[in-house]
């Protein structure tokens, strides 16, 4: 049997529970709630779709008036179809996005699979994601609901009767859209596996949500909502993923919220320091100082981030952590994003003895390069190699480790630990009766 070595195998709990599709560590996330279960959670929504963020309570139940005409599911959960859209590996060895339409009865099940389709190309055609989308599994939960579309579209007062109960004008705010957390739970246990969940609703409205800090019975500690059929929405999801998955701090401020009054942030992407302190000190981004990036503008110390005005920098004018207006991370936030990635999801997997599956990432960011060794020295000759036959090794009598590692290279990364995260080994243990004469 393989030994799996991968320097880090999950995403930290502690830090998921207060990150997941949210903004981590932050005044304004210190009334998250409860998990969801009562009273009101903090959730952020894009009121513009070209914006900043914005945050406000939202009720972990569904108002009485969509409640009222709620009935018995047109599928029982239990008897729900799941589909694999993308599998590139285990469940243990992947980030697993669970996406579940709402809004789309029995007939329209193969609607829903285009939109769900729509909306994962257009995420994952955005850097780093697309560059590591085979670190990616994608399963798609079809919901019947009882009724086509979505409450409060077009108006507050439109009534559908929805699998998960999503609804515009949430908290009177109309581009808010929240849905029923249980019921959510309920369909994302249907999947095999449940990082991340996204609920697309069957809309043409903009429109969506985050949420964070939750304690999901299905295994996911966070959901993302949009519109179907909105060419905006795709934003939303792409977003509140950096927060997920890179534990990226909203970049965007409020008017009046005045100086950051705390410690300096745990976020990578938000900082006490200018340029100069961060230089001097040698953390945060100082390695991507004066660099061009992909946002536009170089990367420096730029003042306003985490919802506060002064005292608290962030490494661009823009990017997709400040404003949907551009779909591009900043370097230092991308970086995040890829260490993140790696927290999560394994280069390697074992295919038997001396064989090895490597995750399909395309051409683009990624670099990955894989070697073998035996006994820690390094065999040459077996560089880019899938499999070895143990009689090739020349392998002296005895006990040995013979060990394959993948290691990305990609320039992408310039942290010394994201780039140790990175890395991820299979050794086995080979008794061998020595080279034949």
């Amino acid at each position: 049997m393989p030994v799996r070595t991968p320097l880090v195998t999950a995403l930290a709990a502690g830090l998921l529970a207060t990150a997941v599709l949210g903004a981590a560590g932050t005044a304004s996330h210190a009334a998250a709630g409860d998990g969801g279960r009562t009273g009101a959670r903090t959730v952020e929504y894009f009121p513009d779709a070209h914006g900043q963020g914005r945050h406000v309570p939202a009720p972990a139940s569904v108002p009485a008036r969509i409640g009222r005409v709620q009935q018995a599911p047109a599928q029982a959960p239990a008897a729900t179809a799941v589909t694999a859209l993308q599998k590139t590996g285990p469940t243990d060895g992947r980030l697993d996005l669970v996406v579940i339409g709402d809004g789309y009865t029995a007939g329209q099940q193969s609607d829903f699979a285009q939109d769900a389709q729509a909306k994962l190309d257009a995420i994952f055609a955005v850097e780093p994601y697309k560059s590591y989308r085979g670190l990616f599994n994608f399963w798609l939960v079809n919901a019947v609901s009882n009724q086509s579309g979505v409450s409060g579209d077009p108006a507050k007062g439109d009534v559908k009767d929805t699998a998960v109960s999503s609804y515009f004008f949430c908290s009177d705010t109309e581009r808010l859209l929240c849905v029923d957390e249980k019921k959510v739970d309920t369909y994302a246990r249907q999947a095999p596996a449940s990082d991340i969940v996204f609920v697309i609703a069957n809309s043409t409205k903009y429109g969506g949500a985050g949420y964070s800090g939750l304690t999901s019975t299905a295994g996911h500690t966070g959901i993302a909502t949009m519109s179907s059929d909105n060419d905006r929405s795709y934003l939303i999801g792409a977003h509140e993923l950096g927060h997920s998955i890179g534990l990226l701090a909203d970049e965007y401020q409020y008017d009046g919220y005045g100086t950051y009054p705390g410690a300096e942030p745990a976020e990578p992407n938000t900082t006490k320091q200018s340029a100069a302190g961060m230089e001097s000190t040698r953390t945060k981004w100082y390695r991507w100082l004066g660099q061009d990036d992909p946002s536009g503008g170089t990367v420096g110390a730029y003042e306003g981030a985490g919802y506060y005005e002064y005292g608290i920098y962030r490494p661009t004018q823009n990017s997709i952590m400040r404003s949907l207006d551009t779909e591009a991370f900043n370097l230092p936030g991308r970086e995040a994003m890829i260490a993140g990635f790696y927290r999560a999801a394994d280069l390697l997997t074992s295919a038997g003895t001396l064989r090895v599956d490597l995750a399909p990432l395309p051409k683009g960011l990624a670099d990955v390069r894989i070697r073998w060794s035996v006994d820690g020295v390094e065999v040459p000759a077996a560089r880019g190699r899938h499999a070895l036959k143990a009689a090739s090794l020349g392998l002296r009598k005895g006990t040995h480790r013979v060990t394959a590692s993948a290691v990305d290279h990609t320039v992408a990364l310039r942290d010394p630990a994201a780039r140790r995260a990175a890395t991820d080994r299979v050794t086995w243990t080979i008794r061998a009766k020595g080279p034949r004469p």
